[in-house]
């Protein structure tokens, strides 16, 4: 499957008594969709997901399900500390039709998370998700830093086709890009190299009545495949084959030029919440080749990115989100809402960055 291009790991909105507000979820989501995005995430650590209850996970992965555009690949994020429980929610999620489970690391038992515990949690997950997995390593947040090597032993997995590595180290990311290059595997993508994903292709044919079901092989002029490599053609859309490897996305906005250039395929960006044009002009400027553009648009948001979700973190990032005109509101404690002076820096900050 793609994972190219930016997925904004989007907020929980709640009410001020606490409650998941579904209808704020949903009209973030609606918006979301219309901009350049890839995707959306779903309960990563910016949507507060270790603050909510399994109910409340499950009633945050149907009404963002609900409401996102057919398009636009949808990430899940499964990971508790157990692999059972996480494979629990991994099989919710992909009874709503996810594409993706995105399972980070698990942590509270850090001086037990030796290379090869974190093996066989990822290798017992991947086995038996029906979803494709990708690693979420995210240091700053659980303390724990999945050391480069057992991500490269990983990827050899066929279902462990990513990770979103959120540590900023650059040197990481091509350490993984480069020793995971031999990987090659194919993605459906459509005619202008956009991901198709399982559950696109049966909204297609769900919304096609004459839609037909072919080979890969049979598009490409090939022969005959097994019907597990059928994609569906519609109204005469057709799809083919990208060859793709091991994806490495990466979680720093304020990185994402050179992240990109050590050999990121994208990113799952917390500033993307409140700025994802924005972020999508770096990613797009550094696709078409014009690095100068890249790096000029990246300059552009690197104070804001780093104060705002680097710093400030999610009570940042849903003020920004509300000063950009989407639906942020307050987060859940134990983190408190920003301070007047704080809501004051960061409309300064985001005075040229209106999305």
């Amino acid at each position: 499957m793609l994972l190219h291009g930016i997925f904004p790991p989007i907020t929980t909105p709640f009410y001020p008594d606490g409650r998941v507000y579904g209808k704020k979820l949903e009209a973030n989501v609606e918006r979301y969709s219309k901009t350049p995005i890839a995707g959306i995430v779903v309960l990563g650590s910016t949507g507060e997901a270790i603050l909510l209850s399994d109910d409340e996970r499950r009633e945050v992965l149907k009404t963002a399900r609900q409401a996102a555009a057919p398009h636009k690949v949808l990430i899940a994020g499964t990971g508790i500390e157990s692999a059972c429980e996480t494979l629990r929610l991994t099989e919710y999620a992909a009874s709503l039709g996810y594409d993706v489970a995105m399972v980070r690391t698990p942590h509270y038992y850090k001086n037990q998370m030796k290379p090869a515990n974190m093996l066989a949690f990822y290798r017992a997950v991947a086995d038996q998700s029906s979803l494709p997995v990708i690693v979420y390593n995210f240091p700053g947040a659980t303390g724990y830093d999945i050391p480069a090597e057992v991500v490269i032993e990983l990827a050899e997995h066929p279902n462990l086709i990513g990770i979103k590595e959120s540590s900023g180290d650059l040197e990481k990311v091509r350490k993984m890009v480069e020793r995971t290059r031999h990987i090659k595997r194919s993605a459906t993508v459509t005619e202008t190299l956009e991901a198709v994903t399982p559950r696109m292709l049966k909204a297609a044919t769900d919304n096609a009545p004459g839609g037909e079901l072919v080979t890969v092989a049979a598009l490409s002029g090939g022969a005959s495949q097994p019907s597990s490599s059928a994609v569906t053609v519609v109204s005469g859309r057709k799809t083919r084959q990208k060859e793709v490897g091991f994806q490495v996305l990466v979680g720093a906005a304020q990185k994402l030029e050179p992240a990109l250039g050590v050999g990121a395929v994208g990113a799952i960006l917390a500033f993307a919440d409140a700025a994802p044009t924005a972020c999508y002009e770096i990613y797009a400027a550094w696709k078409e080749g014009d690095l100068a553009m890249a790096r000029e648009k990246q300059e552009r948001i690197v104070k804001a990115a780093e104060r705002v979700a680097g710093e400030l973190s999610i009570p940042g990032v849903k003020y920004a989100m509300d000063f950009n005109g989407y639906y942020g509101g307050v987060p859940r404690l134990p983190l408190l809402p920003l301070t007047a002076d704080l809501k004051s820096e960061i409309e300064q900050l985001l005075a040229s960055i209106r999305n």
